[in-house]
C-alpha cells in the first residue's frame, strides 16, 4: 500500500474558519477528499498542527510549533512513505516573526531538503515531495489579535518564491492558491469548498507522480 504522508498546519488539521478551534470532519478535509479520491490502494497520513511553522520558533507559543523539529521525527515514526505533500508557511507569515515570502520559501526548502535527505521511503530511501505553497490571505483584517494584519501583498508572493524552490530541489509543485480561496471572515483557513478543490487537485498532481 502506498503511504503518502500529509505535513501541514490547521488547514491541514482542518481549522472551522471563524470558529472557536473547531474542527471539519474526517471527510471534508482536504486528506480526506484525497483519500477518496485516491481509493484503498493508497493510505493517507495526515499530520498536521495549528499554528505550526516551516523553521521558525514562535515566542508567543506554550508548545513547540516548528515544523523542522516535527518533521525527522514524523518521518521516523511513519516509514515508509512513497510520497510527502508538504503545505507549510501561512503561520510564517505573523507580523512578530517578522518574515517575508522569500524568507518563508526557503523554510520550506530546509524541510525538502531534510525529507529527500532521509531514508522514510521504500527500501529505505527517499519519499518523492510535493511542495505546496500556501493560499493567500484575505486582504480582511483577520480575527487572530492582528497577528496577520497587512500581510496579503506577501502571500501574494508565496507561489513564485515556492516554485523556485521546487525547481532548485528537484520536486513536484502544486499553488494552493490557484484552487483555494479564503474567506474574509476568517483571512487564512480553508472552507468545505476549499478543501474540496484541494483534495482534487493533490489527487491529480499524486497520480502523475505516482
Amino acid at each position: 500500500m502506498n503511504r503518502i504522508l500529509c505535513f501541514g498546519d490547521s488547514n491541514t488539521w482542518g481549522y472551522i474558519p471563524a470558529s472557536n478551534l473547531e474542527r471539519f470532519p474526517a471527510h471534508v478535509r482536504w486528506p480526506g477528499v484525497l483519500q477518496m479520491e485516491l481509493g484503498d490502494e493508497y493510505s493517507i497520513v495526515e499530520e498536521a498542527q495549528n499554528g505550526r511553522t516551516t523553521v521558525f520558533d514562535d515566542p508567543y507559543e506554550t508548545i513547540c510549533k516548528n515544523g523542522s523539529r516535527h518533521l525527522p521525527v514524523v518521518l521516523e515514526s511513519q516509514k515508509p512513505v512513497e510520497v510527502v505533500v508538504l503545505m507549510l508557511g501561512t503561520n510564517d507569515l505573523k507580523l512578530h516573526l517578522n518574515q517575508n515570502a522569500l524568507t518563508i520559501a526557503h523554510g520550506a526548502g530546509v524541510l525538502v531538503s531534510r525529507i529527500l535527505q532521509s531514508d522514510a521511503g521504500p527500501n529505505q530511501k527517499a519519499p518523492k515531495v510535493l511542495l505546496i505553497s500556501p493560499a493567500q490571505i484575505h486582504p480582511a483584517q483577520c480575527p487572530f489579535g492582528h497577528k496577520f494584519d497587512g500581510t496579503h501583498e506577501k502571500s501574494v508572493g508565496f507561489a513564485k518564491a515556492y516554485r523556485e524552490v521546487a525547481e532548485l530541489h528537484g520536486v513536484e509543485f502544486l499553488d494552493a492558491a490557484e484552487h483555494v480561496k479564503v474567506p474574509e471572515t476568517d483571512c487564512i483557513h480553508f472552507d468545505e469548498a476549499g478543501h474540496a478543490a484541494l483534495g482534487t487537485a493533490v489527487a491529480k498532481k499524486l497520480r502523475v507522480m505516482l
